[in-house]
């Protein structure tokens, strides 16, 4: 079964090596027919720590770190604005 691949935004970091992503995605409304916005926040394990509030980062699936951290950094695809 292949990995889940997810791309969102850092919005926070969670202690030494995590960060916490939200992700979004557009689904259509099964009865107004409107596309609405569904968000999800996931942990991610960054083992260099080298994520900060605003990336825009990559993440694939890995065993369970934790009891909510299944995830690791694959790559920071957009540096956020300080």
């Amino acid at each position: 079964m292949p990995k889940r691949q997810i791309t969102g935004t850092v919005i926070k970091k969670a202690g030494e090596k995590t960060a916490t992503v939200l992700v979004e995605r557009r689904v259509l409304h099964p009865r107004y027919h409107k596309t609405v916005k569904r968000f999800k926040k996931y942990l991610v394990h960054d083992e260099k720590n080298d994520v900060n509030v605003g990336d825009t980062v990559s993440a694939i699936e890995c065993r369970p770190l934790s009891k909510r951290k299944s995830f690791r950094l694959l790559e920071i695809v957009k540096r956020g604005e300080v």
